[in-house]
């Protein structure tokens, strides 16, 4: 796919859009029947949070999944399976700012020293670990839409709090399509859900 491909994508989607709790939150449903709900911050118009609904082989709806923003909080499942993952397990959370994407992964306790990050030719990031206690190979679907390989110097990461933070600067062709997309979401008739204060 390429940039001119997704930004039409976009304009062709059915759209609607309310601001509620501070955030613009945007529905789209692409020509293809799929649904991306995305909310953004309506002080600096970045996106906090992108969703899309899944459905299963048969066609049937089977949930959001997150794509930016924090995940949604897992049922536990203890009563039903008689087992649950730890809390301890390693976690990922993705966000957005104004000039780069960034994925924290929670609960890793080893020492920067020890942490590589790899760009692909799949178009994948590699995050692995010296001591081989860690290993994950992470999906850019930002970049992926919009026909765009990962470049390595574009990659930095750092470690604090048992997190580690990867950062990827954003190439001139991401910002451009965002800020059209943007654009063309500002362009939307918006309802405000927030409940107004009546004044005496």
């Amino acid at each position: 796919m390429t940039s001119k491909s997704w930004l039409k994508i976009i304009q062709d989607a059915r759209k609607t859009a309310v601001i509620e709790d501070g955030k613009r939150k945007v529905h789209f449903l692409l020509e293809d029947g799929k649904e991306m709900v995305e909310e953004y911050n309506t002080d600096t118009n970045v996106v906090v949070r992108r969703a899309w609904k899944e459905k299963n082989n048969f066609g049937t709806n089977v949930g959001w999944t997150v794509e930016v923003g924090d995940p949604e909080l897992k049922q536990s499942n203890i009563e039903i399976y008689g087992i649950e993952e730890s809390s301890n397990a390693p976690f990922i959370t993705r966000r957005i700012t104004k000039t780069s994407l960034e994925w924290r992964i929670r609960n890793l306790p080893y020492p920067e020293s020890v942490y590589s990050i790899t760009a692909e030719q799949d178009g994948t990031m590699t995050v692995r670990t010296s001591n081989k206690k860690y290993f994950k190979k992470l999906k850019i679907p930002d970049l992926e839409r919009i026909g765009l390989k990962l470049e390595q110097q574009r990659i930095s990461f750092r470690h604090q709090y048992n997190t580690l933070i990867i950062t990827y600067k954003k190439p001139p062709q991401l910002l451009d399509v965002e800020k059209k997309v943007l654009n063309t979401v500002l362009e939307l008739n918006t309802e405000s859900k927030d409940v107004q204060c009546p004044t005496s």
